[in-house]
């Protein structure tokens, strides 16, 4: 479980295999979900950040290519909206409550999973067991009961 003083947080982005697939440093296809889930996120009072390893011009496509698609980040290689080097507390690490990364051990879940992990406040334990439970569940299931269970 996630404990947190609110139920908002600010997590931090993959761009390269998270959001698009990696194609670095051309932008690859969009994920399937990845910008309809983060937006639903936004909506729902969370903070993002876009954390990538793209610098310069090539981070601004990234940035550009989210906009396009109705998605703007709270900041971007940063803490706060236009954190520069140069700022008085600048640091490059990211402080988020969480991090959504195609390089996560184990790999980037499908994006309803993390939709669920994250608006339920779940853990990948929590996500495994329920797993389990619908497994068998549906072992005990014939056929028709498989095809039609909610």
């Amino acid at each position: 479980m996630f404990y947190l003083v609110d139920s908002y947080m600010t997590i931090a982005v993959d761009f390269d295999g998270t959001i698009v697939e990696d194609k670095y440093p051309d932008i690859g296809r969009e994920l399937p979900f990845a910008i309809e889930t983060l937006k639903k996120l936004q909506e729902e009072g969370h903070r993002l950040i876009l954390w990538s390893v793209r610098e310069g011009e090539s981070l601004q496509e990234a940035v550009d290519f989210c906009q396009e698609r109705g998605l703007k980040f709270w900041a971007v290689n940063g803490n706060f909206v236009n954190e520069t080097a140069d700022a008085i507390n600048y640091t490059r690490k990211i402080k988020a409550d969480m991090f959504i990364d195609d390089r996560n051990l184990g790999g980037l879940p499908d994006w309803g999973i993390i939709y669920k992990m994250i608006h339920h406040q779940l853990t990948y334990e929590d996500i495994y067991s329920q797993v389990d439970i619908d497994h068998e569940q549906s072992q005990k299931k014939g056929f028709w009961g498989k095809m039609f269970s909610k």
